[in-house]
């Protein structure tokens, strides 16, 4: 299945909240803008990112199956166990005892779980012992590799 997954823990609820300045305006990702000279306020990143605190867990990808879906190996993913699998969610997931990171994709109308590498073939659900873990909401990735 060649992602796995190193579980990180739980989401502290009782840590102090870390507010970060949001700079007000846009980064464009095509032509440059004028920049605005001025904060538009302060970002309490986890509480942004994190719907359900007590149901959200983090996680560690290994491997290169999901990175079509922009999922690298040592991504910190962030998996919320209170939601319900939809298609097209990405899932962590112990399929036969094994845990996994893949998509929830259907293939004529049976349920398979999807990689985002073109080297793995979809899983087949039918008849396979599997436990959803969460659905994976957020995913933390470096853009300067190399820590």
């Amino acid at each position: 299945m060649s992602l796995h997954v190193e579980y990180l823990g739980q989401l502290d609820e009782s840590a102090p909240s870390t507010l970060i300045p949001l700079a007000a305006g846009e980064a464009r990702a095509g032509f440059p803008s004028p920049a605005d000279d001025y904060l538009e306020t302060e970002l309490d990143l986890i509480a942004h990112i994190v719907q359900h605190p007590s149901a959200t867990f983090y996680v560690r990808a290994k491997g290169d199956s999901m990175e079509r879906y922009g999922i690298y190996s040592e991504d910190i993913l962030i998996v919320d166990r209170s939601l319900e699998p939809r298609d097209g969610d990405t899932l962590i997931i112990a399929l036969d005892g094994e845990i996994t990171c893949k998509r929830l994709g259907t293939i004529g109308k049976r349920p398979y779980l999807l990689a985002g590498n073109q080297n793995y073939q979809p899983i087949p659900l039918l008849g396979r012992e599997c436990h959803v873990w969460g659905v994976v909401t957020h995913n933390v990735h470096s853009l300067r590799r190399g820590r």
